[in-house]
C-alpha cells in the first residue's frame, strides 16, 4: 500500500504542510508506505495544450512532472494539500493538476495503459484558508472532486480548515485529527 502526499503550498512548514504530515502519519500508522512531494521544489510548467500526450500518454514537456506522473500511477492513494490563494488553488497546484491531461487520450478517456493503475485509486484533499468560513475554499474542492469523479477515482474526502499565521494550525485539534483520519482512510479502503 502506497500513499502519496502532494503539497501545493509554497510555504514549507506552513499550515497545509503540517496537515499533510498528519495525513501521512495516519497512512503510515495504518501500514502504508508514504511519500511527500513538495511542488514548489519541483520544476513544473503549465500545460501547453500541444496534444502530444493524446496519443502517447507521455507529456512532451521536459520537467519534473513525468516523474510525478509515475509516482501517481504507483500510489494506491493520493492526498493533496493546498492553501487558498485569491479564492483558488495555488499556481503550483494548478500547473500540477492541469498536467494530469497526459493520463487521457483525445476523447478524454484514460489511456489504456493507465486505466488499470488509475481505476479505483483513492484521492483526498486538504484545504486551508485564512477566512474563518472554510467554504471559501469550495472552488478547490470542486476542482479535485470533479477530477476524481471524471477519472473514476475513489473520493475519500476533504479536510477544510482555517488558519493564517504559519504554524497556527497546530492549535486546531479537530483539523489535525481529521487529516490523520483522511490518511488512515487512504491507506485502508
Amino acid at each position: 500500500m502506497k500513499v502519496l502526499g502532494i503539497l501545493g503550498s509554497p510555504r514549507v512548514g506552513g499550515n497545509s504542510d503540517l496537515l499533510l504530515d498528519q495525513a501521512l502519519a495516519g497512512a503510515k500508522d495504518a501500514g502504508a508506505e508514504v511519500e511527500k512531494i513538495i511542488l514548489c521544489q519541483k520544476k513544473i510548467s503549465g500545460c501547453l495544450n500541444c496534444e502530444k500526450c493524446n496519443e502517447s500518454g507521455i507529456c512532451a514537456i521536459k520537467d519534473d512532472m513525468p516523474e510525478i506522473h509515475k509516482k501517481i500511477l504507483e500510489a494506491d492513494a493520493v492526498i493533496h494539500s493546498v492553501p487558498l490563494y485569491f479564492w483558488a488553488m495555488t499556481s503550483q497546484m494548478k500547473a500540477y493538476l492541469d498536467r494530469w491531461c497526459a493520463f487521457y487520450d483525445a476523447d478524454w478517456r484514460l489511456h489504456k495503459a493507465y486505466y488499470p493503475k488509475m481505476k479505483g485509486k483513492r484521492i483526498g484533499l486538504i484545504t486551508v484558508c485564512g477566512d474563518p468560513n472554510v467554504s471559501t475554499a469550495d472552488p478547490i474542492v470542486h476542482s479535485f472532486k470533479t477530477t476524481a469523479d471524471f477519472t473514476k477515482l475513489k473520493w475519500i474526502g476533504t479536510v477544510m480548515a482555517s488558519a493564517s499565521s504559519k504554524g497556527e494550525i497546530v492549535k486546531n485539534d479537530k483539523a489535525k485529527k481529521q487529516a490523520y483520519q483522511l490518511g488512515k482512510k487512504g491507506a485502508t479502503l
